[in-house]
């Protein structure tokens, strides 16, 4: 997501670094490749305008104090604008009614049944609410079926009859209401295209039920077209924000930086994977700073917050800084980690993941599945003093897993040097090698 577009605007901006000063002409240039960045990013063309245009004044009318070289104050310049461009301050989700209800709209193959089942799940890890989910699509079987198929996994309720929607819909608040459900979130119809039938029955359904959040979910990697459909459906529905599906991969998400200067609706979240814990909360700062390959730690922190245990993590810490770490200890470790998702996801949101290289950086889950096989074929004495593993308990471990002596012996290499690293870096020993 982003990386071509951020990576032109990263480019641009090195041809400022060591000059003296910024002038109109030191950063002529910069201002060229970023403008070529955004619109192959599929950013509208008037936005793309406003924002050279706003970049190049501020950056020629600042002044460069001692705290900051002109390519810092450039860079620090273009951040600005772009958080500017992404909607400025965070807009939550409203969680605080009871029941809140909330109605996702958009067209067919935005991915809005997922979308449902990812905000049902969000809800409940996120804020502890109790959700139903409603399947309003009357018009295709397959979405009710994949709504229910959503719920089974998640364990959420999916409340569905054989009746018009707006009936549907009014039985389905009685039903929440009965049930002390905090959140309903009703999957309505999606069509090809923006048509009279659909938003009448969308208005219907809005004027019966007063909706607290009215969301679009669009598709991410639409382009320009999606500044139309946004603004098709405000018109007729008063949006109260959007969700951007399939950010991940290679979209180019132009879009993004799009919507809130064209519309003024804020985007609440994106999705990120096709994964039910593939949707992130929308910051425009943390999205900024992604782009300019600043990371995101926040989101990283906030991923490990929901899935590893604290207690676990202290313990853990502890026996590092003592240098007891062992290999139970790593296979605990390497449940937890494996609950956050592709490591690849987790490794480009660091800083300067792109410069590194780490945005391309595939991981194989089945070397990770490898691993694990190993450890689980030790016994509990052989984890915690792995010293004692010699050639025929190697032998045994490797047939009990599947694998070879050749990678047991690798594995047990690489812990010792991981468990000496670890060791030094708790101690403040550890010097970094340059």
């Amino acid at each position: 997501m982003f990386e071509y577009m951020g990576d032109r605007i990263s480019n641009a901006i090195k041809n400022i670094k060591g000059m003296g000063k910024i002038t109109e002409e030191n950063i002529s240039d910069a201002m060229r490749e970023i403008r070529i960045a955004l619109l192959e990013a599929d950013v509208n063309y008037q936005v793309v305008k406003e924002f050279v245009n706003d970049v190049k004044e501020k950056a020629l009318n600042a002044e460069v104090g001692k705290s900051l070289k002109p390519d810092e104050l450039f860079i620090k310049i273009v951040k600005d604008e772009l958080v500017n461009l992404l909607g400025g301050d965070y807009v939550p989700l409203e969680v605080n009614k009871k029941p809140t209800i909330l109605m996702l709209v958009g067209l067919q193959g935005s991915g809005k049944t997922t979308t449902a089942g990812k905000l049902a799940n969000y809800l409940r890890k996120k804020h502890n609410k109790k959700v139903l989910l409603v399947a309003a699509d009357i018009y295709r079987p397959a979405a009710i079926e994949q709504l229910k198929t959503i719920g089974k996994e998640l364990n959420i309720n999916v409340f569905s009859e054989d009746k018009k929607v707006i009936d549907i819909v009014s039985d389905a608040i009685n039903f929440a209401n009965e049930n002390n459900n905090d959140y309903i979130i009703i999957d309505t119809a999606g069509r090809l295209q923006i048509d009279e039938e659909l938003m009448q029955e969308l208005k219907d359904i809005d004027t019966l039920i007063h909706p607290h959040e009215k969301i679009l979910v669009i598709d991410g990697s639409m382009g320009q077209d999606a500044i139309n459909v946004i603004t098709g459906f405000n018109e007729q529905l008063d949006l109260t924000g959007c969700i951007l599906t399939k950010l991940d991969g290679n979209t180019k998400g132009g879009v993004a930086l799009s919507v809130r200067h064209l519309t003024n609706i804020p985007i609440k979240f994106v999705g990120n994977s096709e994964k039910m814990d593939g949707l992130s909360e929308f910051y425009p700062e943390r999205m900024a700073e992604r782009i300019l390959d600043m990371g995101d730690i926040l989101e990283i922190v906030s991923k490990v917050e929901d899935v590893i245990d604290e207690d676990e993590a202290k313990r853990q810490a502890i026996k590092m800084k003592k240098g007891t770490f062992d290999l139970e200890d790593f296979l605990s470790t390497l449940k937890q980690i494996k609950k956050l998702g592709p490591l690849e996801n987790i490794l480009k949101m660091l800083p300067q993941a792109r410069k590194m290289g780490l945005n391309n950086v595939s991981i194989d889950p089945k070397d990770l599945a490898h691993v694990e096989a190993i450890i689980q074929s030790m016994t509990k004495e052989e984890r915690r003093k792995p010293e004692i593993l010699k050639a025929s308990r190697k032998q045994r471990i490797a047939k009990g897993s599947g694998r070879s002596v050749e990678e047991v012996n690798r594995l047990l290499k690489q812990f010792d040097t991981m468990k000496e690293m670890m060791k030094k870096v708790s101690s403040g020993n550890f010097k970094m090698p340059f």
